[in-house]
């Protein structure tokens, strides 16, 4: 638990504008940095004529609503169909993970929630392609992730610990009537849906392994597991209490009618912790778990808490630590800047370098997020990697740094207008003092007479600007707002 208490004091009651707390466009971002991964400056102008609880049923139904993405030729794939067409098993597999890879980064750059919360969901019902490896696997538990996201939380459970990925990854496929596996049985309470030591015992989790038996049969590893009658303990189990011949389907069933609440409140605490603050309102979590407990569903629980005060509220912005991904998507979300497609693809491999590779979290509890995104380590590879990104601009996509400029600042005249309203795209907060803007502003200038700005003799048509905005990018992206959302 936690030893600090949330200063965030507002209520799960709808944000309703004031002079105290305006419906403005650094609360548009703040929906935008945490639904997804920011947008540019014409999404937030436009969201500006949308009121809070329209612009929220918005981006929710975005993804709500959004097409699942086309089975891919591979999809059902195994060791065998690969040997049939010719190709080599490990060769093609690392394509067809790299398609996953650029589809879920495709997602997060156009229908934000959804990429978001795929990589959530990911995070939180964890598996690791390393463990399982065939891409057939992977498609199945990115599709059952993608189906469930934003609906009903006890069919997803019911459906994840059937994927292949999960029954390999947490030993179901050796969880037979003849030796029982307890793994699954202890990280589905423990992890998925109750919390840790929280409405169970060790003797539930020995009888719940026995109603998990069953799903381990396969040709080869590379042949999705299903389900075997002569594998399953077909026997009285004792769950919470309640006796019967449980098995898959039956326990899930079990678990949501006798452990609701507590299932509840550990969701909404995992949901608040991710999209909130990293320090928990406990009062905010019962009332959520209080509307959760009565028909799971997620979409529903997620549009209460992000039309709230409590979101809304001021004291939220600008105190959670951006992931790897945070940073990239939303760089190039707030610039629009071109990137080559081979440059593009390395996203993936610079987020690997930086703590984030997509369905290989660092163990079963999954990334813990916010502060332990930053170390001395990643923090200058952040820094590097940004930096390669801005030269990619700079040397392939030169005007469009002009361009940035003149969109941010409206094609003003007045440089330290421009340094600023180029800064604040990409922070949440202000910077800390009038002076950091004015250094910020100092390198912005670059080394041309001072006179050329104060008799305007300089503007953003100047032949040196799309360098002077690459000097300042280099100088933000080392700045400590600059790593917030």
């Amino acid at each position: 638990m936690s030893v600090f208490t949330s200063c965030i004091t507002s209520t799960l009651q709808p944000y309703v504008p004031s002079t105290e707390n305006p419906w403005n466009a650094e609360r548009i971002r703040h929906a935008y940095r945490r639904l997804g991964y920011d947008a540019n400056k014409a999404t937030i102008n436009s969201a500006l004529a949308l009121n809070p609880n329209d612009l929220i049923d918005q981006l929710i139904d975005e993804s709500v609503n959004a097409p699942a993405w086309p089975e891919p030729v591979w999809a059902d794939f195994t060791n065998d169909d690969y040997s049939n067409l010719g190709f080599d098993f490990n060769e093609q597999t690392q394509l067809n993970h790299k398609e996953v890879f650029l589809e879920l980064m495709n997602q997060m750059q156009t229908t934000g929630l959804k990429g978001r919360l795929i990589l959530f969901w990911s995070n939180h019902f964890v598996t690791r392609l390393e463990d399982y490896y065939a891409s057939n696997h992977l498609y199945q538990y990115y599709r059952t992730i993608e189906e469930h996201m934003l609906s009903n939380f006890q069919d997803f459970v019911g459906d994840i610990g059937k994927t292949t990925a999960m029954l390999l990854f947490l030993n179901g496929f050796e969880n037979t009537n003849n030796s029982p596996n307890e793994n699954y049985a202890r990280e589905l309470y423990e992890l998925f849906t109750l919390g840790v030591d929280n409405g169970y015992t060790q003797e539930d989790i020995v009888e719940t392994s026995k109603a998990l038996t069953g799903y381990n049969h396969r040709e080869n590893w590379t042949y999705p597991i299903y389900y075997d009658t002569s594998t399953f303990d077909n026997s009285d189990k004792i769950i919470f209490g309640q006796e019967g011949n449980w098995d898959y389907d039956g326990l899930i069933n079990l678990l949501f009618q006798e452990r609701a609440p507590q299932i509840a409140a550990h969701i909404c605490k995992k949901l608040y912790t991710y999209f909130v603050s990293a320090t928990v309102n406990e009062d905010v979590i019962a009332d959520m778990a209080s509307v959760f407990v009565q028909d799971f569903n997620i979409a529903n629980i997620l549009r209460i808490l992000f039309k709230s005060d409590h979101f809304f509220d001021s004291k939220t912005i600008g105190i959670q630590i951006k992931s790897p991904y945070d940073m990239t998507m939303a760089y190039l979300n707030i610039t629009n800047f071109s990137m080559q497609q081979d440059h593009y693809e390395g996203m993936v491999w610079f987020n690997n370098v930086l703590g984030q590779q997509m369905f290989e979290p660092i163990d079963v509890a999954g990334w813990q997020g916010d502060r332990d995104w930053i170390n001395a380590s990643t923090l200058t590879g952040r820094w590097q990697i940004l930096k390669w990104i801005i030269w990619h601009t700079w040397n392939n996509f030169n005007e469009e740094l002009r361009t940035f400029a003149i969109e941010s600042s409206d094609n003003s005249n007045d440089v330290y207008i421009i340094a600023k309203s180029i800064i604040d795209r990409f922070i949440p907060l202000e910077l800390y003092s009038v002076e950091d803007y004015q250094i910020a502003t100092d390198i912005f200038k670059h080394n041309l007479p001072e006179n050329y700005y104060e008799d305007q003799i300089w503007n953003l048509q100047y032949e040196s600007v799309p360098y002077q905005v690459v000097l300042l990018l280099l100088h933000l992206i080392k700045t400590p707002e600059f790593q917030l959302k």
